[in-house]
């Protein structure tokens, strides 16, 4: 293909879509004195969906004035400066205002920003270490560990194989499977302790699952243990309900024994024998203890009211009425006796 068909093929470097101009924003992150490791990555994943990342990392060479590709390199040059110089921060893009080729602004920032790396690495190691679950939930917890790691990585990437002929070694793989073991144990040690029991089951598996598995494991944990807590609240409170009554009510701390069924069935039983409600006029209790007033106590079958009410009555008038023909016998056995002094009673006949 010859290089002046280039622009127009989709799949060249060289090409440049139509609706693509230098006030394009590739991404929203911008860069400050702090976050470059974050930035850079955010913007070399842009430059690769665009098909421009060659031209940052060398590959794409400038060429010649009299090179036939040289305005397409030149067009797609400066289009990369305007979209990186519009992510930078206004003070940084003040600095870099005369850089003239994308590269040379990439390598420059890379060498500003990216300097005292140790220091960073040991900033996250230090938090990756001592970062604790706390009141956050386990998602949470684990989107924020999962960005340290991701930080790291991009500071201290594994290394790879750059050997003309690959080794057969696996030895990239290896050290995969240790970084990976290595995010199972600081994730599952930041847990809070409720976690504990699932915790050393995940630990006794052999062989050990990935980061994400181990997750999914929490969170299945994480999930009951709120259904449990819904579920005791739920109950706590219909059992406060149940018991719930005024608490001015005297019968509350009474038992069975107090209550009306008690009332009216013997002297010993009832202290207020005797006594009439200014309330309801009824006998054997006061206006303290009237359930028409105050209610009826829960135990008490409503069914039973007027029944038990009647069988008071009855009670009382019985009473009264038998008192009433003893103290009648008594006087005429008292006026027969003064009438008859010598009259004997059947016993002593």
């Amino acid at each position: 293909m010859e290089h002046s068909d280039q622009t127009f093929n989709p799949a060249s470097p060289f090409y440049l879509h139509p609706r693509e101009n230098p006030g394009l924003t590739l991404i929203t992150q911008v860069l400050n004195e702090n976050n470059y490791s974050s930035w850079s990555r955010a913007m070399r994943r842009a430059l690769v969906s665009k098909n421009k990342v060659k031209f940052i990392d060398g590959s794409i060479k400038r060429p010649q004035k009299s090179d036939d590709t040289y305005d397409a390199w030149e067009r797609c040059n400066v289009m990369i400066l305007s979209w990186m110089t519009k992510t930078l921060s206004p003070h940084i893009a003040e600095s870099v205002i005369y850089v003239e080729e994308a590269k040379e602004l990439w390598d420059e920032l890379k060498e500003r920003f990216s300097k005292g790396d140790y220091f960073k690495i040991s900033n996250l190691l230090q938090d990756i270490h001592s970062i604790k679950q706390g009141e956050r939930g386990v998602s949470q917890f684990f989107t924020d560990l999962k960005i340290l790691w991701e930080e790291l990585e991009s500071l201290r990437p594994i290394p790879v194989c750059t050997c003309e002929i690959p080794c057969s070694c696996d030895l990239s793989k290896v050290s995969l499977k240790y970084r990976e073991m290595e995010h199972v144990i600081y994730f599952l040690k930041g847990l809070n302790d409720s976690y504990n029991t699932v915790k050393t089951q995940i630990l006794l598996m052999d062989p050990l699952p990935n980061v994400n598995r181990v997750f999914s494991l929490i969170i299945q944990q994480e999930r009951q243990e709120k259904q449990s807590n819904t579920e005791t609240r739920i109950l706590v409170n219909m059992a406060e309900r149940n018991n719930q009554w005024k608490p001015d009510q005297s019968w509350r701390n009474q038992g069975r024994a107090n209550g009306i069924r008690g009332q009216g069935r013997g002297r010993g039983r009832n202290p207020n024998y005797g006594k009439q409600c200014s309330y309801c006029n009824k006998m054997n209790h006061t206006v303290d203890e009237c359930y028409s007033k105050h209610e009826y106590p829960p135990w008490y079958k409503k069914e039973d009211k007027k029944s038990d009410w009647n069988t008071v009555n009855a009670y009382q008038n019985n009473n009264q009425n038998n008192n009433d023909s003893e103290s009648t016998l008594k006087t005429q056995h008292q006026t027969n006796n003064s009438c008859n002094p010598n009259l004997f009673t059947p016993e002593q006949m």
